[in-house]
């Protein structure tokens, strides 16, 4: 291993903070079926992210009442991933360039992960949206590389607007066709293969 990064196949793998993965066809596990998820943390440990496309009904005024005006639309609970979904991470996106915040963690750019228990009428001059996330995925020590290396999940550079989308069942699509090439066509891959 050299310094943050982790081996893999021989090679060594840098932090993926702030990368996005998407899910392949080829991964089975319902909980991650057509995913993008944010990583908001890669460690020699593991990793941390929250999947951006899954919207719940239930509204943030009904969970953080302080913080629904600041939640863009639609401004509801995301699903972030199978992990203590009792538990909540919230994204913000920065109006300025991130300069020191007390409660702002940068993940990419300028969005990152915002402390919610911080008064959110502090924030609000230099925050321009926030998506709160209903638990997250995560992985331990070497599995989400291996799940990589398996071919279950592309990586892929984030855009800052990607976690704030309008319409976020609309993002595994959108974020494979801009890629480009072959990686376009995956955007049209049918849901199940077995009834093509």
């Amino acid at each position: 291993m050299q310094g943050e990064g982790q081996a893999i196949g021989g090679r060594s793998m840098a932090s993926m903070t702030g990368q996005l993965l998407v899910a392949t066809p080829a991964l089975k596990d319902p909980n991650f079926d057509r995913t993008v998820v944010l990583l908001v943390a890669h460690e020699p440990g593991g990793a941390l992210g929250v999947v951006l496309n899954r919207a719940t009904e239930v509204p943030v005024a009904d969970v953080l009442g302080d913080w629904s005006a600041l939640a863009r639309d639609p401004a509801v609970l995301f699903e972030g991933g199978p992990v203590q979904p009792d538990s909540a991470i919230c994204l913000a996106r920065m109006r300025h360039p991130v300069r020191r915040l007390k409660g702002f963690h940068q993940v990419l750019g300028a969005v990152g992960t915002i402390d919610l228990s911080v008064d959110p009428d502090r924030m609000r001059e230099s925050v321009s949206g926030i998506r709160v996330f209903a638990g997250y995925s995560g992985w331990g020590a070497g599995q989400l590389e291996q799940e990589i290396e398996e071919g279950s999940w592309f990586v892929l550079d984030a855009l800052p607007g990607d976690a704030f989308v309008d319409r976020p069942d609309d993002l595994w699509p959108m974020v494979l066709r801009r890629q480009g090439g072959m990686m376009a066509a995956v955007a049209h891959f049918p849901p199940d293969v077995s009834l093509n």
